[in-house]
């Protein structure tokens, strides 16, 4: 019995080393991964002099707000166009993937691999591939430097991508629960609105999510569809500021680091939808 105890206890240390072992290994990943992130937000705190100075300080000795006077002064109307772009992906996306996936959950038909290859396809292809035809077409349907044509540029990356998603999480929901409400006498489009909708709200959240995050960073669209300064989201502005203003690197990362807010508090509150909606596939039985 007592040696029982003792090899339990041994095990017991050893696992706990082990555990001890993994959460320092991925602190310091963690801290190596966001170190960049930290080096943006001191840096637009600094002055230009020592940002450049070496050895860099880690802690600014001296923290200037002036980077982000001047961000604030040029930048704010191009963080309204990339929200408003961001917003319009997401409402756009959501209301094509969401009937979408689940029709390809729960309908079965004879296309439903080749639907679902087609989809993973449209992942593989390179956006930058994209982008000449893209304008072409574009400028055919006079779309250029326009909200609703950045919108659907980046509808058409995020609505493949959102349909794979959504589809896993519907598939993890029981069907006998749109089968009750036909008992009750609801259509299959009430069923969808009224039960699954309601049900599948973590794998909506998760799609809209990726839509929004996709869409406020897009470069390449919003740098190929627009041939003025008329609508300038925020990540092409971003790129003319360096431009512009290649002797304020405080300046830059304070934009930088405006520009990052957004997403950092999307993720941060919907962390726990992120979750439940990325592992349902997974999980279900």
């Amino acid at each position: 019995m007592q040696s029982q105890l003792t090899e339990r206890a041994r095990t017991q240390r050893q696992i706990s080393l082990k555990a001890l072992a993994l959460t320092l290994i991925g602190l310091v990943l963690t801290m190596a991964l966001l170190f960049p992130l930290y080096w943006m937000v001191i840096s637009s705190l600094e002055t230009n002099q020592e940002i450049f100075r070496i050895p860099a300080p880690l802690v600014p000795a001296q923290i200037t707000f002036s980077g982000y006077m001047s961000a604030f002064t040029t930048q704010i109307p191009n963080l309204v166009t990339s929200l408003i772009i961001a917003l319009g992906t997401v409402v756009l996306s959501l209301l094509i993937a969401t009937p979408a996936a689940y029709a390809l959950a729960h309908f079965r038909m004879r296309l439903t691999v080749v639907v679902v290859f087609a989809l993973l396809l449209t992942q593989m292809i390179p956006t930058v591939t994209l982008s000449t035809p893209m304008f072409l077409i574009f400028n055919k349907l006079y779309l250029l430097n326009s909200y609703f044509g950045l919108i659907l540029a980046d509808s058409t990356y995020a609505v493949p991508f959102d349909i794979l998603i959504m589809s896993a999480y519907f598939q993890s929901l029981p069907y006998e629960l749109v089968e009750a409400a036909f008992v009750d006498g609801t259509n299959e489009w009430g069923a969808f609105l009224r039960v699954m909708l309601p049900l599948g709200a973590a794998g909506i959240i998760t799609a809209g999510l990726f839509a929004f995050l996709y869409a406020w960073g897009d470069f390449l669209y919003a740098l190929t569809l627009t041939t003025t300064n008329t609508i300038q989201p925020i990540s092409l502005s971003i790129y003319n500021y360096l431009g512009q203003y290649e002797s304020q690197w405080n300046g830059v990362m304070a934009v930088a680091t405006l520009s990052a807010i957004p997403a950092a508090l999307l993720l941060i509150f919907f962390q726990r939808y992120i979750t439940a909606g990325v592992t349902s596939g997974a999980l279900k039985g």
